[in-house]
């Protein structure tokens, strides 16, 4: 048990900082790339600023990562309905095809890790999965996320 919440957040930190570099191996995706699909690919097709706000990026940087994912195939360019000067950008099924295959690789992965685990480790995890999705929601919703600010 942790002394104090510092030692805590300290610790957690740590450990999610592991699970996110060794749990998703980059292969030839950034995080941010990824996670920009990911949220096209969850919510639909999105401005570029919509996608800079909500990844904690500038405007700028984003534009340089779409024209990558444009160029790779992964991205497409559209217009918006409602607005003829606003391009909105979309997955292709190359980028659906790529999100799937790395969701298969993370899930190969942790399913190799979690077998050789302790039944009673394994357990633990399971026991603290609810309190996990509930830390990330909560740090999902905080204005104050240092994600949200970068």
């Amino acid at each position: 048990m942790h002394s104090s919440a510092a030692a805590l957040v300290d610790d957690l930190a740590a450990v999610i900082l592991q699970l996110g570099t060794l749990g998703a191996p980059r292969q030839e995706l950034s995080r941010t790339a990824a996670a920009t699909l990911a949220r096209i690919q969850r919510n639909g097709p999105a401005r570029l600023t919509e996608l800079a706000i909500a990844e904690g990026v500038t405007q700028p940087s984003m534009s340089t990562l779409v024209a990558r994912l444009v160029d790779q195939g992964l991205l497409r360019r559209g217009g918006d309905p409602q607005d003829a000067r606003v391009v909105v950008l979309d997955l292709t099924p190359a980028g659906a095809e790529l999100l799937a295959q790395r969701r298969a690789d993370r899930a190969d992965r942790l399913t190799r890790a979690l077998a050789d685990l302790s039944p009673a480790d394994a357990s633990r995890i399971d026991d603290a999965l609810p309190a996990l999705a509930r830390l990330a929601d909560a740090l999902r919703r905080s204005s104050t996320s240092p994600e949200v600010n970068r």
